[in-house]
């Protein structure tokens, strides 16, 4: 029996049984793996660290992508920073009232080979003509760009490795520079129950750009240590306290379909645990 074991934790972690090899290659930025599990699908690996499955991947993106851009509620222009999988894409791409999307992947290899082992991540977005697809340095890109956005996600990897700078100080700073006025940001920023030093430095990042900073959660079983923390920064906390009738109401009027997405569950994700509030100066 072939497993794969992550190596994201010393001391602890997960294992995947192997069905089936489908890729694994050394591409110009990091180790690759792509196989199938019996219960999880599809499962795609980067330098050791699971990144996204077929079973569970809908739970993440809906969450990266939705509350955003619902709580926004007029987006126009939309940049993903990371994302290869195509996920938040595919997710972004479902909003009509989006009218430009720009993606910025550093590694072209990841997004051609989800695009051929987990097709459904996408879902044809990669041909939405909205897109503008820069295969590049995120951090490099947000530095130079002349173009504004109304909302930014960050869907990077974990701070090691090709996603560490996505966690810097300079690349917050960076996408506040190219907010339009009342546009916000959201990025993955892991589980706090194990990287609670990452959501502390990210809150000091953010408490000094952003009018209203706060974080939100959800559950994704595929990363292990408890509930996923998505770091939130806007303007005001208008966009944050929205209420779950106004939501609805944007909702409904998108006639976008979910699986796991409501608006009850947007409105009520800001709510942290204590142990959360405190680390970040909230309680």
């Amino acid at each position: 029996m072939i497993e794969y074991q992550e190596t994201l934790y010393s001391g602890y972690g997960q294992r995947f049984r192997i069905e089936r090899l489908l890729h694994e290659v050394r591409t110009e930025h990091q180790h690759l793996v792509i196989f199938e599990n019996e219960r999880m699908g599809r499962v795609m690996a980067l330098d050791g660290v699971i990144q996204t499955t077929e079973a569970d991947e809908f739970i993440y993106h809906e969450m990266l992508t939705h509350v955003p851009l619902f709580a926004h509620g007029q987006a126009k222009r939309v940049l993903i920073i990371g994302g290869g999988d195509g996920g938040i894409l595919r997710e972004v791409a479902r909003h009509p009232e989006v009218e430009h999307i720009t993606m910025v992947e550093i590694d072209g290899t990841v997004v051609e080979m989800c695009k051929t082992f987990l097709p459904a991540h996408s879902d044809g977005a990669f041909s939405d003509p909205r897109l503008n697809l820069v295969i590049d340095d995120g951090m490099l890109f947000v530095s130079t760009t002349q173009e504004r956005f109304d909302v930014i996600i960050s869907d990077s990897t974990d701070p090691i490795g090709p996603g560490e700078v996505l966690f810097s100080e300079s690349f917050y700073q960076a996408c506040h520079r190219i907010l339009n006025k009342g546009g916000m940001m959201v990025a993955q920023n892991g589980t706090p129950f194990m990287q609670l030093e990452e959501v502390k430095n990210t809150a000091q990042r953010m408490r000094d750009l952003f009018g209203d900073w706060h974080f939100y959660q959800t559950a994704v079983p595929t990363y292990i240590g408890g509930v996923m923390t998505f770091a939130w920064g806007a303007e005001h906390s208008q966009y944050r306290q929205l209420s779950a009738e106004v939501l609805r109401q944007r909702f409904i009027q998108s006639d976008i379909k979910t699986r796991y997405y409501t608006p009850e569950l947007h409105a009520g994700a800001f709510a942290l645990p204590q142990y959360v509030l405190e680390a970040v100066g909230k309680a």
